[in-house]
């Protein structure tokens, strides 16, 4: 149903092999005089079997993306990877590798050279051996460290990685922050990732020369913030934060804006304004 409110393509997740129920409520909230969320949600899924089946009976007609990722009490991370990576493909447009989430104990482990390049070659393997021809992209964390852009890259296309989410939530940057909520434990995600995000966007495209796909994400809830992303690097973009205050409406009015603003920037196309301002 939500292909009806105008998306180009949406991305359902982060599914977990087994059933998991999450962190402990209250665990949402809305910091309003920030425009922002704050969320320790904890993948709550009702799981890979429960979820193909669901997609399978109901195959949208729109580009999906499934975002998998482990359960919390895993063992192996990497085999929850591949696990989900193996049933889910196939209902997928693409598959998105979440290593990103602040609010599962050791995920962002795999933004480490070595960690990453082991998840990376098991899931090459997977792809590999399962014939899947599915895409990947991969979610990073706003937080990394400037000078681990350049190994992250190098590991991106070393593997053949189709596709880079920039970025996931925050779990630093309260200090601007005036809502009462803002110590709240989780991922920061809405107005103050905005600039977080197109500026780690920027880097990438320019180390990556435009050859991976981005998809922007951070602070999305307007004609100007989409045109923004974009053209720092991006080739596609994706909100949330901005749903839950605007509401679905959302789209058509950044629709609107972004035609206007293409007119005005004198581009026939969005596909013009990729990377001119990186």
């Amino acid at each position: 149903s939500l292909f009806k409110f105008g998306f180009g393509f949406i991305e359902v997740g982060t599914v977990t092999p087994e059933r998991q129920l999450g962190n402990p409520k209250p665990r949402i909230f809305r910091l309003e005089k920030d425009k922002a969320l704050i969320n320790r949600l904890g993948f709550n899924n009702q799981g890979s079997k429960v979820i193909s089946e669901r997609i399978s009976n109901n195959q949208p007609k729109g580009f999906l993306g499934i975002n998998i990722g482990p359960n919390k009490d895993t063992k192996n991370k990497e085999d929850d990877y591949y696990t989900c990576l193996t049933k889910l493909s196939i209902y997928a447009s693409y598959v998105t590798i979440n290593i990103s989430s602040p609010n599962t104990e050791g995920l962002r482990n795999f933004h480490n050279q070595k960690e990453m390049e082991k998840l990376l070659t098991g899931i090459n393997k997977i792809k590999k051996e399962k014939k899947i021809n599915q895409p990947v992209a991969i979610k990073l964390s706003p937080d990394i460290n400037e000078e681990d852009i350049s190994s992250i890259i190098e590991l991106i296309k070393k593997y053949n990685i189709q596709c880079i989410i920039i970025s996931n939530t925050t779990d630093s940057n309260r200090e601007k922050l005036s809502d009462i909520k803002k110590n709240e434990v989780g991922g920061l995600s809405g107005e103050p990732l905005r600039k977080i995000s197109t500026s780690l966007i920027k880097k990438f495209y320019k180390e990556t020369n435009g050859k991976i796909e981005i998809i922007g994400v951070g602070g999305v809830d307007s004609g100007q913030s989409v045109f923004e992303k974009i053209t720092a690097g991006a080739n596609a973009v994706q909100l949330y934060t901005g749903m839950v205050y605007k509401g679905p409406g959302i789209i058509k009015d950044i629709k609107k804006e972004l035609i206007s603003i293409l007119k005005k920037e004198n581009l026939k196309n969005i596909s013009q304004a990729i990377g001119i301002n990186a």
